[in-house]
């Protein structure tokens, strides 16, 4: 990015493998900074999570969906239809209908959080896009063989899903507007940098109406000659290296680096500290005049950001993840449950203490949870911190719990930490927050080691059944592992996790590092 000036058209995957590869051990985010008193009541502010307005919009037009369908069949049901036609015809007319006008309600741009909430601007297109989704559905219909809707259920159907519309739309408007003002609905994001750079992009920012980014205060390393403490209105909190704990407390959904484009080596310091953090990153790119790919950008309204990091698994991602995580969670505990009964038995039976072994270990975002396993060692020398890794024939494994880590069983208790949404069934396998390699933390190892943590840690994972195992006591077994686990976030997809979740059990047959 040093001759950006003279450059038309940039690549930024270049320089997110830039961030990925480059840097020192030291340049990540390592050890937490304790923040200023200040950002820290500022930060618990934002503690509650606040409402997605993609998840919001698709559960919109799903709500839509459903009740312009409901409402259909209602009207079958208020006027008598010929007895030769039968229900699941009726409904699949129907669902027709439906599926046609939110069609047409999306093509005419009123699934737009802008839109919704001008309901009354927007009723003519509302109202057209009903119409036409009604229209070609009853003239399908009339041309068939035999009426399915007489004119009366059709009449019923219309002007009770006309009213539905308008009147859902404008609660709707209203309940957005409340969410906007109690901050419940909002993209939370942070300015980084601060300055005449910063300033301008939020007075940018201020002047579009369909802004819903919440500026929740301003990073900067820089002194208050060259950066004031506050900036358009917003104060400064502290230096970068609180910003990465301030993002973890708080639920902060997006960075804007408020930097030239043309700051290479600013830029590349910044990303090899935030891009450990699940969130969106993005660079302010409203002052610079060079042409990019649109697909390299964002907008809110008329301001361009450059796309530098998405949050990885967002929004109907979560969801469906979430999904397939219970669904396979059940499955596999009405599977499995007579293996743990018998390893439960097992634990008890031949040695004294608990059946279980609860350990903190890191889960998303660096949070902090416990998580089950069978116990494996002897009561008096288990280690709540893992400091001192498992080796081969290591005297505080007892003999079953030997067995029960080479099979892994000691780890199927973790599935009730899945059903409790604390891990899921795949990704990066969590460690201890104390684990280690040698006399040096993992971090310690590789920088981009807290990346693992931008999503949900899993029962599995793709290093898992690549063969990567048990000990972690080398830097080349760490940095293969942490890359795997980066591979997974980057590629992940449900069939991605399918195939990892059927793989699993052949490589448990590896046994060479498990002890």
């Amino acid at each position: 990015m040093s001759d950006l000036g003279n450059r038309q058209d940039l690549d930024l995957d270049a320089l997110r493998r830039g961030v990925a590869d480059g840097g020192s051990p030291h340049d990540g985010a390592a050890a937490p900074v304790e923040l200023n008193p200040f950002a820290k009541q500022i930060a618990d502010q934002f503690r509650d999570n606040n409402y997605s307005p993609t998840m919001l919009i698709g559960q919109f037009r799903m709500f839509e969906l459903a009740s312009l369908l409901a409402i259909g069949l209602f009207a079958c049901y208020m006027e008598p239809v010929p007895a030769d036609s039968h229900f699941l015809t009726r409904f699949a007319v129907t669902a027709v209908g439906a599926t046609l006008t939110v069609l047409f309600l999306q093509l005419a741009d009123t699934y737009l959080i802008p839109s919704i909430r001008a309901a009354r601007r927007n009723a003519r297109r509302v109202l057209a896009a009903w119409a036409l989704g009604f229209i070609l559905t009853y003239l399908g219909v009339s041309i068939a063989e035999g009426v399915l809707y007489p004119v009366g259920a059709g009449t019923i159907w219309f002007l009770f899903g006309a009213a539905f519309l308008l009147g859902e739309r404008l609660l709707t408007a209203y309940a957005i507007r409340n969410w906007a003002r109690n901050g419940v609905m909002e993209r939370r994001a942070v300015i980084v940098g601060g300055g005449e750079p910063a300033k301008q992009f939020i007075r940018a920012l201020e002047q579009q109406p369909d802004n819903d980014i919440r500026i929740c205060g301003i990073f900067d390393d820089r002194g208050s000659e060259r950066s004031p403490s506050v900036v358009a209105g917003y104060p400064k909190l502290g230096t970068f290296a609180e910003l990465v704990e301030f993002a973890r407390l708080a639920r902060i959904d997006m960075l804007i680096i408020a930097l030239p484009a043309s700051a290479e080596a600013r830029i590349l310091q910044l990303l090899r500290k935030l891009w450990v953090l699940p969130v969106d990153i993005r660079l302010a790119a409203h002052t610079d005049r060079l042409r990019f790919r649109p697909r390299s950008y964002s907008h809110v309204g008329s301001v361009p950001m450059f796309d530098l990091f998405d949050k990885p698994i967002r929004d109907w991602d979560s969801v469906a993840k979430r999904a397939f995580d219970i669904f396979f969670t059940v499955i596999g505990i009405l599977a499995l449950w007579p293996v743990m009964l018998a390893a439960a038995i097992a634990v008890k039976a031949t040695s004294e203490g608990p059946i279980l072994f609860r350990q903190n270990r890191h889960g998303f975002n660096n949070e902090i949870i416990k998580v089950l396993k069978f116990r494996s060692m002897y009561t008096n020398m288990t280690d709540q911190t893992a400091v001192k890794a498992v080796t081969k024939g290591d005297p505080r494994v007892t003999p079953v719990g030997r067995f029960l880590r080479k099979s892994s069983i000691d780890e199927l208790p973790q599935l009730f930490n899945v059903l409790k949404g604390e891990l899921s069934l795949v990704g990066p396998r969590p460690h201890s927050v104390h684990a280690q390699t040698g006399e040096r933390k993992y971090v310690d190892v590789i920088d981009s080691y807290f990346a693992r943590h931008r999503v949900k840690p899993g029962v599995t994972g793709w290093a898992q059944v690549k063969g990567l195992r048990g000990e972690l006591d080398s830097d080349e077994k760490i940095r293969a592992r942490t890359q795997h686990d980066l591979d997974y976030i980057e590629n992940w997809s449900l069939l991605f996790d399918l195939k990892i979740l059927f793989l699993t059990p052949i490589s448990l047959f590896n046994t060479d590092n498990a002890y």
